[in-house]
């Protein structure tokens, strides 16, 4: 079965409070999720730490975005946010066609 690749850009919002690892070995293992899932980093953003509009929880006010750019089947996106769900170190995620 021949299936076409697309190109997304998905936005992360990342959490490490109480975790010894960097932002950096966060960013490494969701790009290992995204290889896992069939999907091809093709670039990584780091947009820095910034304060939330809405806060929904008093503990976390602000934290760290990342855009990563990758290829993939279809299913990837739908395949990346199982993956990541019960992921506490993804606060959020966004996928967006590119």
């Amino acid at each position: 079965m021949n299936q076409k690749e697309r190109t997304y850009r998905a936005t992360f919002i990342l959490d490490n409070r109480g975790r010894e690892e960097s932002i950096d070995q966060i960013v490494d293992g969701v790009k290992q999720d995204i290889a896992a899932v069939k999907g091809a980093v093709t670039a990584v953003e780091s947009l820095g730490k910034k304060d939330f509009v809405r806060v929904t929880d008093k503990k976390l006010t602000g934290a760290a975005y990342v855009q990563i750019s990758f290829t993939g089947p279809s299913e990837t996106p739908a395949l990346l946010r199982e993956r990541l769900r019960l992921n506490n170190s993804v606060y959020r995620m966004f996928v967006q066609s590119a």
